[in-house]
C-alpha cells in the first residue's frame, strides 16, 4: 500500500482547530490502516508559530524541506488577513506538485492569492465568502455548501467543515468503514453532505426589526407543522398578506416561504438526528404531511433522501423506528 504524504502549512495567526481537526482524521486513519497516511506540519522557516488562540505550535519542518505531498493541507486564520508574501509565493511555485490541495476556512483566501482558484470552485467560511468573491472575482465561490470539491481542489467552510472534509478524503482513500469508525472515536457524524448548507435557518436569516414580524420567526421556529401559509402569518402579524409578504422579505433577506422551507428542513433534521422517529412521524411533526413530500426537499437540498441522511448521521446503536 502506497503511503500518502499530508502536509500542513503552518503560519503566525493560524486557528488552531483547522489544523487539529484534519490531522486527528488522518491520524486516526494511519491507526486503522497502519502507514496510510504520513502527517507532517511545515511553517516557512521550520520555526514555531503562533496560533489565533496563543497556542504556540511546533512544525516538523521549514516548507523548503517538505518535498512534494499527496495532500496539502491549508488551514485558516488570522494570518490569512494579510499573509506573508513568501508564504504565497511557495504555494504559487509549490502546491500545483501535490495531488489534491486542501483549504479550511479562509485557508481559502491564501489559495485565491496565489492564483489557485481562478477559474475553479470554492468555498470558505459564510462570513468571508463575500470578501473572496469580491477580492478575487475570478474565482467561482459557493458561499452554501459546507465544502467543496473541484477536480484536485477541495476548500471547507469553518473549523468543523474541516473535519467533515478531511473524512470524506479518508472515504475516498479507504473505504466507508473507516471514515466511520474514525468519525465514531472523534465523536462526530459521518458525514455532512458537502452540499449541505453551513448555517440554520435563523442564522442565514436576518432578524426583522419590527416586533410582529420578529414573533412570527419565532412562531415558525416552535411551529413547523402549523399552518404556516402567507395568509395565516399575515394574520398572527397583524398585516395584510401582501404587506406581510414584503415586508417580511425586506426586513428578513428572503420570501415567507423559502424561511419556512429552511426551517422545517432544519427541524426534519434536527428530528433525524437526535431522535429515534420513525420517518412517517419526522415529516407530519416537521410540517411536510408525508414522507414523500420531506424526500423530495432533502434531495433537492441535501443531494440525500431522508433515510440516506439518517444512516449518515445517527448515533452508533441508535435503532430508528419504522416509517
Amino acid at each position: 500500500m502506497e503511503q500518502r504524504d499530508v502536509l500542513v502549512v503552518l503560519f503566525d495567526g493560524v486557528q488552531a482547530l483547522d489544523v487539529t481537526g484534519p490531522v486527528e482524521v488522518f491520524h486516526g486513519a494511519a491507526l486503522g490502516v497502519p502507514g496510510a497516511y504520513r502527517i507532517r506540519t511545515a511553517s516557512l522557516d521550520g520555526a514555531p508559530v503562533r496560533t489565533t488562540s496563543g497556542l504556540t505550535l511546533v512544525p516538523d519542518l521549514a516548507l523548503s524541506a517538505a518535498g512534494a505531498p499527496d495532500t496539502l493541507l491549508v488551514p485558516g486564520g488570522e494570518g490569512t488577513r494579510v499573509p506573508d508574501p513568501r508564504l504565497v509565493d511557495w504555494l504559487r511555485e509549490h502546491a500545483h506538485r501535490a495531488r489534491r490541495k486542501v483549504s479550511v476556512c479562509s485557508g481559502a483566501l491564501l489559495l485565491a492569492e496565489a492564483g489557485l482558484l481562478d477559474g475553479r470552485r470554492a468555498t470558505t467560511h459564510w462570513g468571508l465568502c463575500a470578501t473572496l468573491a469580491e477580492r478575487f472575482p475570478a474565482v467561482r465561490v459557493e458561499p452554501e455548501p459546507i465544502y467543496v470539491r473541484d477536480g484536485d481542489l477541495a476548500t471547507s467552510a469553518g473549523v468543523t467543515a474541516g473535519i467533515d472534509l478531511a473524512l470524506a478524503l479518508v472515504e475516498e482513500d479507504h473505504g466507508r468503514d473507516l471514515a466511520l469508525a474514525i468519525a465514531r472515536h472523534l465523536v462526530v457524524f459521518l458525514r455532512r453532505p458537502g452540499n449541505q448548507n453551513q448555517f440554520s435557518a435563523q442564522l442565514a436569516a436576518q432578524t426583522a426589526q419590527r416586533r410582529p414580524l420578529r414573533d412570527v420567526q419565532q412562531w415558525i421556529t416552535e411551529n413547523p407543522a402549523a399552518d404556516l401559509s402567507v395568509d395565516a402569518l399575515a394574520d398572527r402579524a397583524g398585516l395584510s398578506p401582501r404587506h406581510f409578504a414584503r415586508a417580511f422579505r425586506d426586513e428578513v433577506g428572503m420570501t415567507p416561504g423559502r424561511y419556512v422551507d429552511r426551517v422545517r428542513l432544519e427541524a426534519a433534521r434536527r428530528s433525524l438526528e437526535d431522535t429515534v422517529d420513525g420517518i412517517e412521524q419526522v415529516s407530519r411533526r416537521c410540517g411536510y404531511g408525508t414522507p414523500e413530500a420531506m424526500r423530495r426537499a432533502f434531495l433537492r437540498v441535501l443531494g440525500a433522501s431522508p433515510a440516506e441522511y439518517r444512516r449518515r448521521f445517527r448515533p452508533a446503536g441508535a435503532v430508528p423506528q419504522p416509517a
